[in-house]
């Protein structure tokens, strides 16, 4: 069955008892976001909401509530895509073994985009007051859009047909009411760096001519997916998305509107305003914190229609993990054959969703450049780092920790606390830190010094053990006043809690130089340098190789979630990354003792999501009167 809208979907998993219906009236405002954050945690099903207050449009969330029943709306495809890719990384297989890739041509078919001079969504015009208002957070600036797909293109010259293969289609954040967007005919568009409208409306500023938008909301399951994959640049998304949906994405095509998705279920159809921006936000966004308030561009809305029998799907961000959380891991499981072919040498990439995705990247590399010289120190992986770095929204990588592969073959990068071991175990603080500053970093990730501005840094490990990890701390640790509750976290990572001060200083928000000076020095005293040569297991007493500053020590080791999210979302590289016996050789930050992050909050930093307690209160009476959707609450 090729699903083309959300009603077709919601039915297909009700027939299979995938889906729960919620007859009781709920508001968009609050309940349901807090409704939908309940049941994915608890591993519940796709969630219809038939009698939303504010709004005739049933509204359904949890569609992707598991990467199970993400498999399962993809059953009759997601094989096909499969040895499509295969075939892309080996063409001779389909000579090999011709009978698996029989499905090949017709993958090819539906990967070609179909014009079309209508389509459902046309059907009926609306009010833009009227769609679901969905607010997912107490401070949310208003309601947002939270599955668009934003379809754009580049202007064309005059007289010349626009071409389907040109067309971007991309998931950037949609705010319906609010701030000083005129009432029923502005919304905002929050696009952010590395994203492929950017590429049309610089060829629209530079045309001097409007830039037409069309934001649609349902249709195929597909064309949600493919709003979020990170293809490479000139790659139209809606190839894959017709691959995924089992059939050509209809495309409406005009002179005077952007191209649009004929099978949604909602169309918001206008023009970006191409001379200036607007206050967006705030948005409770996927770090876990609220993106702040920012000028952005908006759109002059012209048209909004919804086909008949529409339903409005939605999704709810925060602090990982949540719903995107499972596009993430559909799409790696996906495409990760792929990226060797991408970049070569690299055997996989692993974006951790529990900090955030951008924050911190892992990947296995591999050191094939001497091997007949058994190289010990990193070389070819730095040049992956920056091959990893210079592609699309990987380049937004924060914390990109690099590893050989021909050091431990079986090492599972999904695995972390493995992977975090293996590094730190191997790494020369000496020699394995690369930075980059000022630079940029994720729109939504506020430790860095301003807007998109921060830095990056590589630690790339190879060779043999260096050092034992300690699971325990340095006897009889004396710590300076001011520090407190030093406890270990993971094999060789210490978390020490400070009750001091953070203030501004000249181009960065941090604690007293002299109160971080006297932790390290008493450290330095303390604990003494790391071990760089040779790895005795008998001789080699445990080690600290990362220490790092928290408001809360006990928070930080209740889970390994907690440590990633907290200590690679508030803290800047350049600014927060500290050493022992710290130096500078040829113009080269390194240390000879362990480092030390200081991931404490800050006050530039955003504030962290918290659900309003009477909000939180009634969902609670909800659940206690018990009924199907009662044990996922």
């Amino acid at each position: 069955m090729s699903l083309r809208n959300t009603r077709q979907v919601v039915e297909d998993l009700r027939q299979h008892s995938r889906l729960i219906e919620i007859n009781d009236p709920i508001s968009p405002n609050l309940e349901m976001a807090e409704i939908q954050r309940r049941v994915y945690i608890n591993k519940g099903p796709a969630i219809l909401f038939s009698n939303p207050v504010g709004t005739s449009f049933p509204m359904v969330s949890n569609l992707f509530g598991s990467l199970d029943q993400s498999r399962f709306i993809f059953r009759e495809t997601i094989e096909r895509v499969r040895r499509a890719i295969e075939l892309k990384i080996d063409p001779m297989a389909g000579l090999r073994r011709p009978w698996r890739y029989l499905s090949a041509p017709w993958v090819g078919f539906t990967m070609m985009p179909q014009r079309v001079a209508t389509g459902p969504v046309l059907a009926n015009l609306v009010p833009l007051s009227q769609l679901p208002q969905l607010v997912s957070w107490p401070d949310d600036g208003g309601p947002f859009v939270t599955l668009p797909q934003v379809l754009s293109q580049a202007p064309c010259s005059q007289g010349k047909r626009p071409s389907l293969s040109k067309i971007n289609l991309g998931m950037y954040r949609v705010q319906l009411s609010g701030n000083d967007y005129v009432p029923d005919k502005e919304v905002g568009l929050h696009y952010q760096i590395h994203r492929g409208i950017g590429i049309h409306h610089q060829a629209a500023l530079a045309a001097g001519q409007p830039l037409p938008v069309a934001i649609t909301v349902g249709g195929s399951p597909a064309m949600t997916l493919s709003a979020v994959m990170p293809l490479p640049e000139g790659m139209c998304e809606l190839t894959f998305a017709g691959a995924l949906a089992g059939h050509r994405i209809p495309v409406i095509v005009g002179p005077n509107h952007a191209p649009i998705y004929a099978d949604a279920d909602f169309l918001i159809e206008g023009e970006l305003a191409l001379d200036a921006t607007k206050p967006e936000g705030p948005f409770g966004d996927h770090l876990g914190y609220y993106a702040k308030q920012h000028d952005f561009p908006f759109l002059r809305v012209r048209r909004v229609s919804h086909r008949t029998g529409a339903i409005w799907p939605f999704t709810v961000v925060g602090r990982p993990p949540q719903e995107d959380t499972t596009f993430g891991e559909l799409i790696h499981e996906i495409t990760g054959p792929i990226v060797p072919t991408v970049l070569p040498g690299v055997k996989a990439v692993h974006a951790v969703d529990a900090a955030g995705v951008h924050p911190l990247l892992l990947a296995i590399g591999s050191e094939r450049y001497t091997p007949y010289r058994n190289p010990d120190r990193p070389q070819e992986l730095l040049t992956q780092a920056n091959a990893i770095l210079g592609q699309g929204q990987m380049s937004l990588a924060k914390y990109l920790l690099i590893i050989n592969q021909f050091d431990n073959p079986n090492l599972d990068i999904h695995h972390i606390e493995q992977f975090l071991r293996h590094l730190l175990e191997r790494v020369d603080w000496r020699r394995d830190l690369h930075f980059q500053t000022q630079t940029t970093i994720d729109t939504l990730d506020y430790s860095g010094q301003g807007f998109n501005i921060g830095s990056k840094v590589v630690i790339a490990a190879s060779g043999e053990v260096r050092r034992k990890l300690a699971t325990e701390l340095p006897g009889n640790l004396n710590l300076p006043k001011g520090f407190s509750n030093p406890k270990i976290c993971l094999p060789g990572v210490a978390v020490v809690q400070s009750s001091l001060a953070l203030e501004a200083t000249a181009g960065a928000v941090r604690g007293n130089d002299s109160e971080l000076e006297n932790l390290i020095a008493a450290l330095e005293a303390q604990v003494g340098r790391c071990s760089y040569h040779s790895f005795e297991q008998e001789k080699s007493k445990p080690e600290v190789a990362l220490w790092v500053l928290v408001d809360d020590s006990d928070f930080m080791t209740q889970s390994l979630s907690n440590f990633l999210w907290a200590a690679f979302t508030r803290s800047n590289p350049a600014t927060d990354v500290y050493g022992l016996f710290a130096t500078i050789v040829n113009k080269h930050w390194g240390c000879e003792g362990g480092i030390v992050i200081d991931a404490r909050r800050k006050p530039h930093h955003a504030p962290p999501l918290i659900e309003d307690k009477l909000v939180s209160s009634k969902i609670d009476a909800m659940a206690a009167r018990g009924g199907p959707i009662a044990k996922f609450l």
